[in-house]
């Protein structure tokens, strides 16, 4: 069973199989992990149902993104023993005079208890992290983010973190955009809405990354040898 198995028809996954879509990219050989928006306030400060989440920070996702934070453990776990760069891509409170469109597209992103912008401690950044606040879907918008990655070799990108439809999605494009390998963890990233969720995953492994599980994604990247 896929994340969109259910939501997107047979006959609808027959089309882009037809048109010779969603053909496996593979992975590199330096591979570099994103944790994207990973906050307690996408998340709460513990795991609640929705509708509970929701009244300690509007934009929580609820349990879900506690589920995915459990299997970016995971991966990060990996990361730090194999000495694999690890890059947080946030939203950071912003000045009055930079708030752009996205204040008023979406102005609960940047009215969150101060709180809320601090990173969950089951997976900080510690030292030697890269830390990049954007201001913007995309973590490669107006950020150094590709410098960074280009920097370090990097030929790879796991993605993980939320919002599946937003963030994420946004980023990957931009990542496949500039030429690198990108692996989506369909468990290790989140939405507030399960039906979007599933539906970009599905896009995405069509179009610009694979998606898999991060069972799969564990696998693949232990056979690495760099």
């Amino acid at each position: 069973m896929k994340p969109w198995d259910g939501i997107i028809s047979e006959d609808e996954q027959r089309a882009y199989a037809a048109a010779g879509f969603g053909r496996p990219s593979g992975m590199g050989e330096r591979p570099a992990l994103l944790i994207i928006d990973v906050q307690y306030r996408t998340v709460g400060t513990t795991p609640m149902p929705f509708w509970e989440a929701v009244e300690e920070f509007p934009t929580s996702c609820g349990d879900v993104g506690w589920q995915a934070i459990g299997k970016i453990q995971h991966l990060l776990a990996l990361f730090r023993k194999k000495g694999w760069p690890v890059l947080y891509p946030h939203v950071a409170p912003k000045m009055t005079f930079d708030q752009g469109r996205l204040a008023e597209k979406a102005p609960a992103l940047l009215t969150v208890a101060a709180k809320g912008y601090d990173f969950p401690a089951e997976i900080a950044p510690r030292a030697g992290d890269v830390l990049l606040p954007k201001k913007h879907p995309s973590a490669f918008f107006g950020t150094p983010l590709a410098s960074y990655l280009i920097d370090l070799g990097a030929d790879t990108l796991i993605v993980t973190g939320c919002t599946t439809s937003g963030c994420v999605r946004g980023s990957v494009v931009d990542a496949f955009a500039y030429n690198f390998r990108v692996t989506v963890c369909s468990d290790a990233v989140y939405d507030r809405s399960a039906t979007s969720h599933a539906v970009n995953l599905f896009d995405m492994s069509e179009k610009y990354a694979d998606v898999m599980t991060t069972q799969s994604c564990l696998a693949a990247l232990e056979a690495i040898d760099r």
